[in-house]
């Protein structure tokens, strides 16, 4: 790395440092010694890292941003550009502009958005819990936690940035401050598709008054402005705007792809079109089912419950539709740390959706299996289980007490 890249990664270091701060997260001595030096070791360990080159650089990324640098930087934004989404080209564009290694420019970017999405985790564990102790443990848990290593100072993926403004999202919805949430939310989708794996969420929030149809409205206008820079330097609006449904046949037709999803059992499958058709109308039918059940618990859904419902969601979406990808399930390894740490009795469903996520993971950066992809897919049923039991749980628990309240 140079000195430059250096300084910045430290930068950001710090900012998370100031975030915990900001947020009274530091309020004693050992708290700072503490935060400092396990700030100081993951920050080192992913410095480490950034030298590193998958073959998603080599191939795709570091192509990118040549292209941008080659055909004026931003103004190269009005032609198709490899199959992400606009405000991501935003970024290779800018970092074809600077003089510092695009590698470390990529990987800069995906820390930046550990630190916000470690930051957002523990402010959405702080709705349901005063415990500075357990909100800090929440952040560096997140921090820690190998596939978002794995994921930003190593691959030089962007998975954290839409997980990050989609967790923060929630937190914002649930603190009813709808408005910054749908714009978070919008910004997450922007970035990444998948952020539709957690956007029925909303209907939740719909359904708890917390956010009203009016609101709604924002989406689309945001979406529409987050893209128009683009447009107006001369990108097809409508192709701009319907980008990710031009996209659905880059995915590819294969049904799995190192996933831990339910096709990782069923890997023999030879008729995929119906396999496939299968697992999008038992998806549809599992959120519909999700979002019945909260309706008719509206009045007893407590932050608690929406957290796991998010996770059920994250969880389970991806779990059953066809041609899931290794990081796919990057939404549902964060929302389970938060869980864990919002209801204690459920923190195996954390490493149970960290160790189905991570053999995805080993099989994309090694080229090898570590286990079978079925021990991930039993892993993720086994958290799908304990969330579910969980979720009911809440509710139980809620109605008991607005029985006692009442009497």
């Amino acid at each position: 790395m140079d000195s430059v890249s250096i300084f910045l990664l430290v930068l950001e270091g710090a900012f998370g440092l100031f975030l915990l701060w900001r947020s009274g997260l530091l309020q004693s001595r050992r708290a700072w010694i503490v935060s400092l030096l396990l700030t100081a070791i993951t920050f080192t360990l992913r410095g480490m890292a950034f030298d590193y080159e998958t073959l998603d650089y080599q191939n795709f990324l570091h192509p990118w941003c040549e292209f941008f640098r080659a055909n004026g930087g931003f103004r190269a934004l009005d032609t198709p550009v490899g199959n992400y989404n606009i405000p991501y080209l935003y970024f290779l564009a800018a970092f074809s502009c600077l003089p510092i290694r695009d590698l470390y420019l990529i990987k800069l970017l995906s820390v930046f958005f550990d630190v916000v999405l470690a930051w957002s985790c523990a402010m959405l564990l702080g709705r349901v819990t005063g415990s500075r102790v357990r909100r800090l443990a929440c952040y560096f848990t997140v921090l820690y936690l190998p596939t978002v290593f794995l994921n930003g100072a190593l691959w030089g993926q962007c998975d954290g940035v839409y997980v990050a403004l989609a967790v923060l999202a929630i937190d914002l919805a649930l603190d009813e401050r709808p408005v910054l949430s749908m714009l978070c939310i919008t910004l997450a989708f922007g970035f990444k598709l998948q952020a539709v794996f957690v956007m029925p969420i909303y209907a939740v929030f719909w359904m708890q008054g917390k956010v009203s149809w009016k609101h709604f409205l924002i989406f689309p206008a945001a979406y529409v402005l987050l893209v128009l820079p683009a447009v107006l330097l001369g990108r097809p609006f409508l192709d701009t705007i319907m980008l990710y449904f031009n996209q659905t046949g880059s995915i590819g037709s294969g049904l799995n792809y190192n996933s831990p999803s339910v096709y990782a059992i069923f890997w023999q499958i030879r008729e995929t079109e119906p396999a496939a058709t299968i697992g999008i109308v038992c998806a549809f039918f599992y959120v519909v089912n999700l979002l019945a059940v909260a309706w008719v618990n509206r009045r007893r859904l407590t932050d608690r419950a929406v957290i796991a419902l998010a996770l059920l969601l994250a969880v389970g979406v991806p779990f059953m539709l066809p041609h899931m990808h290794d990081r796919y399930f990057y939404a549902a390894d964060i929302l389970s740390v938060v869980l864990a740490y919002a209801i204690p009795a459920l923190w195996l469903a954390a490493p149970l959706t960290e160790f189905a996520s991570f053999l995805g993971y080993h099989a994309y950066l090694k080229m090898r299996y570590l286990l079978p992809m079925r021990y991930g897919s039993a892993a993720l049923i086994l958290t799908l289980a304990l969330t579910l039991i969980g979720f009911l749980a809440s509710l139980s628990e809620e109605k008991k007490r607005r029985t006692k309240k009442r009497a």
